[in-house]
């Protein structure tokens, strides 16, 4: 008997873990928070959610061990607690992915030019920007990049991307990517980029993405 209550006990709190994150807005907060750390005011704008829904569902997220916060004057600051957090994330989006027709389908759908993503291997990618014969955009917030972003990487947010089109040269491939495949700013930079004449592709990855396959990132500008 006493061999079955601590039994439970271990489930429930491994439990613990899959209860916080049993809701799409806390997925996507997690999603949010593995690009770097954020306020909740950030958080709740990002996510669309009115302040008081966003910091109940951190609340849970805290109370799990999955987020904690700092406080900055009379700002409080949000972090995963851990880079195995960002890597929960994604083997759950990976293995939903693999399990659900149905997200399959939707992901199949936010992808409004399929020849636009990029086929070849990561450490194909890695190696043509390192040699220079790509450039590859993170079409995040500065501070996404800075927290940090995929290596050889330049920062060209896509709210700025089309006055600074001159940064980008005409004679190159032109790589993007963004917070990974449930991100729809490196859709936009590609239509915003093709249009102008450039050769513009995306790859689904985001930092998570890349950091759970076992490649490098980089931080700081």
């Amino acid at each position: 008997m006493k061999s079955r209550l601590l039994k439970d006990m271990l489930y429930e709190q491994v439990a613990r873990i899959g209860k916080s994150l049993a809701s799409p807005k806390r997925l996507e907060l997690v999603e949010l928070l593995a690009q770097g750390e954020k306020s909740v005011e950030t958080l709740a704008a990002q996510a669309d959610l009115d302040m008081r829904l966003a910091s109940a569902h951190l609340k849970a997220l805290r109370e799990a061990r999955l987020v904690v916060t700092r406080r900055e004057g009379k700002y409080i600051y949000y972090r995963l607690s851990g880079p195995d957090v960002s890597q929960l994330w994604v083997a759950m989006r990976e293995t939903a992915e693999e399990h659900l027709l149905e997200l399959r389908l939707a992901l199949e759908q936010m992808t409004s030019q399929p020849d636009t993503l990029v086929s070849e291997s990561r450490e194909s990618l890695l190696e043509k920007a390192r040699q220079g014969e790509i450039v590859v955009i993170d079409v995040r917030p500065v501070s996404e990049f800075n927290a940090g972003h995929l290596p050889h990487a330049r920062s060209l947010p896509l709210d700025e991307l089309e006055r600074r089109l001159a940064e980008l040269p005409m004679d190159r491939a032109i790589v993007a990517y963004c917070r990974g495949p449930f991100c729809l700013m490196s859709d936009e930079a590609v239509v915003l980029l093709a249009a102008k004449g450039y050769r513009i592709r995306k790859i689904r990855d985001g930092v998570s993405e890349w950091q759970a396959a076992g490649f490098p990132v980089e931080q700081g500008a």
